[in-house]
């Protein structure tokens, strides 16, 4: 998902490399380390999304099961709807939510309110995802999540958002407000966030605080 951080080679203070260089090769190593934390971290959060849009746009809204369905200013509502089933790896997912509303006069676009959601990102990781509203526009393939939602995976990994804009076709995910990612080996917190290429390339912008666990970083040393 993400793409792979070279690590950059360093030298050693009497060996031709000044001292000023070899502290700033030191200071890349060090940094070079923890991005190798804190991106698998990244990569699964991603992940997850995308594994979410994927459900949302191959099921909904023809094989919602719904409680009751009504018209309501000119919107079909449909009261708790839900669906559940397996991939193509037999491992179960499901996604329910309070209410669906589809605007008569723009049946593609699709809000849905008080969401929860779990699927597998791979064949040992399973996210559950929380989400006041999200509003999908199949004609054009985005998702807008409108108001706070997390991601938390059955590793420990919790993700927050405020909200956030994918564009499925583009590859592309963005939001203007905090972002909070936390694992136990890393956390990450920025201002906003940018994601293009499918996930290969992501950019935390504003001020962003990485924290990352020294023990996780010997592990990987190892």
């Amino acid at each position: 998902m993400l793409d792979s951080v070279t690590e950059a080679p360093t030298g050693a203070p009497g060996m031709g490399v000044s001292a000023e260089a070899y502290r700033l090769a030191t200071r890349h190593s060090a940094r070079v380390r923890v991005l190798k934390i804190a991106l698998p971290v990244i990569a699964l959060v991603i992940a997850a999304i995308f594994a979410v849009v994927s459900i949302i746009r191959t099921y909904i809204p023809s094989d919602l099961s719904v409680e009751s369905a009504t018209i309501e200013d000119g919107k079909i509502v449909m009261r708790y709807p839900a669906i559940a089933g397996r991939n193509n790896d037999g491992i179960s997912y499901s996604m329910k939510a309070e209410r669906a509303l589809q605007d008569m006069k723009q049946p593609d676009v699709i809000t849905l309110e008080n969401i929860t959601a779990k699927m597998p990102v791979n064949e040992k990781t399973v996210a559950e995802v929380v989400a006041e509203k999200g509003v999908y526009d199949r004609g054009k393939n985005l998702l807008d999540m409108l108001a706070p939602f997390t991601i938390t995976l059955n590793t420990g990994l919790e993700a927050a958002f405020r909200s956030a804009h994918l564009d499925i076709n583009g590859g592309s995910m963005s939001t203007e407000k905090p972002v909070s990612i936390h694992s136990s080996a890393a956390s990450i917190v920025a201002q906003s966030l940018r994601m293009t290429d499918k996930g290969r390339v992501v950019v935390f912008e504003g001020k962003v605080v990485v924290d990352v666990d020294p023990v996780a970083i010997r592990n990987r040393e190892k």
